[in-house]
């Protein structure tokens, strides 16, 4: 492939470019315990992970009553934040967005956090400044739907097949394919590879070194 076939690289958040699946996990269950519902296990709450946090709530406790909603949402916000205390960014992370931004790529994030939450989590690791542009699951419609890359596009001035959407989970690369971007999965995040593979991605990468490594020689 031709050097240089994308302008706009858009990376998920959680599970790509920071090591929080656990804390999410952990929170998912710890919010279910709290209100004495069933505790979904570890692969079911890691599934939902990517997806707006009232969606996730509804996929991974579609039996709970309407009413259970707002306070899991309250529990899992809680939880979140004491479980997040430690969270980093992937080893290579802060390299591979220096090494990106110096050579003029527009950066963004597609992420199913809040917009609050992502902007905490952005200012706690010291991104500030590194994205161009950002898209949460509060401002608009959560993934898979492709939403989220249409607006960034728009707002950049990117055609869609100029654009990369980079995630650990087969929502990330199924809003890439819904939008008709190009979908690159890594796979050390909350989704396996197996079921990653089943969306098509052009890579999958096993680590941020080798993902640093192949957009430098690809991208």
């Amino acid at each position: 492939m031709s050097k240089q076939q994308f302008n706009l690289i858009v990376f998920d958040w959680d599970g790509t470019l920071m090591d929080s699946t656990s804390a999410i996990v952990k929170s998912l269950q710890d919010s279910a315990a709290d209100l004495g519902l069933p505790t979904p296990d570890k692969k079911k709450a890691a599934h939902v992970i990517g997806l707006g946090l009232r969606e996730a709530l509804e996929t991974v406790l579609p039996d709970v009553s309407p009413e259970y909603y707002p306070k899991l949402i309250e529990r899992y916000r809680t939880h979140f934040l004491k479980n997040s205390v430690s969270l980093s960014l992937f080893d290579g992370v802060r390299e591979m967005l220096d090494d990106l931004k110096n050579q003029d790529y527009f950066l963004a994030v597609a992420t199913g956090k809040s917009r609050a939450g992502l902007n905490r989590a952005i200012d706690e690791v010291g991104l500030q400044g590194y994205f161009d542009a950002s898209r949460t699951a509060d401002e608009t419609h959560s993934k898979p739907h492709p939403a989220m890359l249409l607006e960034l596009t728009e707002q950049l001035g990117e055609p869609m097949k100029r654009t990369v959407m980079i995630g650990d989970t087969t929502h990330d690369l199924l809003m890439a394919n819904n939008a008709g971007a190009s979908g690159i999965a890594v796979q050390y995040g909350a989704h396996s590879p197996k079921e990653l593979q089943l969306m098509h991605p052009m890579y999958s990468a096993d680590t941020v070194e080798e993902l640093h490594r192949w957009l430098n020689e690809n991208a």
